[in-house]
């Protein structure tokens, strides 16, 4: 039944625009960031831009997200806000470290994984992969489905960092 209903959701989300962002409401609420892979790891190590810790995702019938998070810079946690604005069904655009367009590639009421293309100030192009999670510890299977999206986009498997296990940064 369960499958049913998400396959029902799930075609509605591709229906409309309207439609579909009202369905990711009840997606907004407490996140945590799990893990991030990137084509150029230097944007997902600490002091990179994308060494991002997420909170709060909300999601707004007028098709846009709010987006709070932390990053650590010299060790601290600074607290950061972004506002990404939909392009079309599950793609977001979203200023920050430079332009980036985000894809949503899995939404589920325990993780959400990401796809970023961003383009830096300087010009450079990065390709991003995150997964995020409403518990502490994902499951075997969203753990996969992240690995293989990672790999889809040719991100080598060493440039996968662990974002749970140095995460001290205030709850919200």
């Amino acid at each position: 039944m369960k499958v049913l209903l998400l396959g029902v959701a799930l075609g509605l989300l591709y229906a409309g625009q309207g439609e579909a962002q009202l369905l990711l409401v009840p997606f907004s609420g407490e996140w945590k960031t799990h893990y991030i892979a990137a084509s150029n790891k230097d944007k997902i190590t600490e002091d990179g831009p994308f060494h991002i810790y997420v909170r709060h995702i909300q999601f707004h019938p007028d098709n846009t997200v709010d987006v709070d998070f932390y990053i650590k810079s010299n060790g601290e946690c600074v607290k950061k806000h972004v506002t990404g604005v939909k392009r079309k069904t599950g793609v977001y655009d979203v200023e920050y470290a430079g332009q980036n367009e985000v894809t949503l590639v899995q939404v589920t009421h325990e993780s959400i994984i990401g796809y970023i293309h961003n383009v830096d100030e300087e010009g450079k192009e990065t390709d991003l992969v995150g997964i995020i999670g409403k518990r502490d510890k994902l499951s075997d299977t969203d753990y996969q489905k992240f690995k293989k999206e990672t790999s889809d986009k040719g991100i080598p498997e060493e440039n996968i960092v662990n974002f749970t296990d140095n995460d001290d940064c205030p709850e919200e």
